[in-house]
């Protein structure tokens, strides 16, 4: 089996994967970067489209308030506390200093601000509404030319490593699980290799991918909570699924994001009679936490049968619209809408996961040696509900602290790295067609059962579904040749069952997790994702 040994393996290539690599790299230590895709698709970095935060010195009080209100309180104080300390040095060294990110900025030169839901004051920075294109195309340029990193694209990881379960010398298993690296197939050639590293970090993104209506990117579906928690790691908070309020919705429309930064120029969400159903939910209105706005349009139109409702841009001049938001204006316009002269059509759908992988504030998860950042991740900073343009940010500041532990680490520690047991795998080929059905039926029960209103009665529903699907899963996965769509399956039916424990475990409404006070079994009106293609 081929082999490759390296400091730090870093599984994932969104914005807290690269930083990482950035961060590791100038510190002196080797980094394998390994990405599922071609290192310029598949991040659901690649897609925020609102901003990022910036100046965490003006007012950090006021910012720090609206962190803990938008989590509906139960943010993790000291997190909080870490990413107002060292987020705004973070973004001017390496977003501005180093990459020169293109954001918008005033003709004086200053940059432009903006305001999004929860915040009470404009203290984000945006690149058109493509930020997170605009940072991570510098960034993945960046990662190319770094001398100590190495990049392996169309490669997924398997399963991680760990002494006790997959070293050639026996007595490692009296060791403490203890993380070694992964083992990870090439798609393109079908091969399997183990990368054994002193420093594993799971850097692979959020979990939407099991739900049937979602914005985030294809093979999104939990990887790093399913093989973290497959070698005995904590997993938290995992109930708290962000849905995000505003999605596009048209039928036989691709669905896709709105960003919240549309409200914060002025959009306002109306029904379909065209009436300001947020000014009576939350003082804040249209710009009200996620979970509240996307609850409230749950309600909306459960209350009037539509499936949408919309946001009103008739306070914005046409060619600010085209000029503020030309991705937002360029898509809707392909699918028919033009929102110069007529509202968006939008609806929830699931968006980020405020839980994860345990992580301290150095990355370090329970397991030794197995770090986790970015959305992976979860330090309490969310809570139970995200604060708008705080993920990247996160993914900035996490990957920066890790990075530091990690080199002090490997100047202060040993590290035990034995040979590791080659992978056995099948030759028989999976049938695609299964894959397919058991990934629609993850989405299908997960959207229906545990979305943004749960119930008991539907959590069980949830739960009994899955069981037996992951059983039927297991068998399947353990008899056939191993293919990036097998991963998918296998990982995704453990993310979900973990969520649906999770929800299950917790009977108190809090931000993003809602339970049902009367247990009434009532759909999300949505149409179907499939309806939609």
């Amino acid at each position: 089996m081929n082999t490759i040994r390296t400091d730090c393996l870093v599984i994932g290539a969104g914005l807290a994967g690269c930083s990482y690599a950035h961060y590791a790299s100038k510190l002196g230590m080797s980094v394998t970067l390994v990405c599922s895709d071609e290192l310029t698709k598949g991040a659901n970095s690649q897609w925020a489209q609102g901003g990022i935060i910036f100046d965490t010195s003006m007012n950090p009080d006021q910012l720090k308030a609206d962190i803990f209100a938008a989590s509906d309180g139960t943010s993790n104080p000291e997190a909080v506390e870490s990413l107002v300390t060292h987020g705004q040095e973070a973004v001017q060294s390496l977003l501005l200093d180093e990459l020169d990110v293109p954001f918008d900025r005033e003709e004086s030169g200053d940059l432009k601000y903006t305001r999004e839901g929860g915040h009470s004051d404009k203290r984000i920075i945006f690149s058109k509404d493509l930020t997170g294109r605009a940072i991570l195309t510098n960034m993945h340029d960046h990662v190319m030319k770094l001398d100590r990193v190495s990049v392996l694209t169309n490669t997924v990881a398997v399963d991680l490593l760990t002494l006790s379960h997959n070293s050639v010398d026996s007595q490692d298993k009296y060791k403490p699980i203890t993380c070694i690296g992964a083992y990870v197939l090439d798609t393109q050639t079908g091969e399997i290799r183990a990368i054994i590293a002193e420093k594993t970090i799971l850097a692979t993104g959020g979990v939407g991918q099991i739900y049937q209506n979602t914005t985030n990117q294809r093979g999104v579906v939990g990887h790093g909570v399913a093989m973290a928690k497959r070698v005995g790691a904590r997993v938290i908070d995992l109930e708290y699924i962000q849905f995000h309020p505003t999605v596009f919705l048209k039928k036989n429309c691709p669905l896709f994001l709105v960003s919240e930064a549309v409200r914060g120029e002025g959009g306002v969400l109306v029904n379909a009679q065209g009436r300001l159903f947020m000014d009576t939910v939350h003082p804040m209105k249209s710009l009200a936490p996620r979970d509240i706005v996307a609850r409230a349009i749950h309600q909306e139109l459960i209350a009037s049968g539509e499936n949408c409702v919309y946001i009103d841009l008739s306070s914005m001049k046409g060619d600010f619209i085209k000029e503020r938001f030309p991705s937002i204006y360029r898509r809707c316009l392909n699918s028919g809408v033009d929102i110069c002269v007529e509202p968006i059509p939008v609806a929830p759908a699931a968006h980020y996961s405020c839980g994860g992988v345990y992580a301290d504030l150095s990355g370090r998860s329970s397991v030794q040696n197995l770090n986790a950042v970015g959305e992976t991740a979860c330090t309490g900073l969310h809570g139970a509900n995200r604060l708008a343009s705080t993920s990247l940010l996160e993914c900035l500041v996490s990957a920066k602290l890790t990075a530091e532990a990690d080199a002090r680490d490997l100047e202060s520690m040993s590290f035990h790295l034995p040979d590791v047991r080659a992978w056995e795998s099948p030759d028989e080929e999976p049938d695609e067609v299964l894959i397919e059905q058991d990934m629609r039926l993850i989405k299908s029960t997960m959207w229906n059962y545990v979305g943004l209103v749960r119930s008991t009665r539907r959590l069980q529903r949830a739960r009994r579904i899955l069981l037996e699907l992951d059983q039927e899963i297991s068998e399947f996965y353990s008899g056939n040749r191993l293919t990036r769509s097998l991963i998918d399956l296998r990982n995704a039916v453990k993310t979900a069952l973990l969520v649906v424990h999770a929800a299950s475990l917790n009977s108190k409404s809090k931000g993003s997790h809602y339970v049902s006070p009367e247990d009434e079994e009532i759909e999300i009106p949505m149409v179907p994702l499939e309806e939609l293609k």
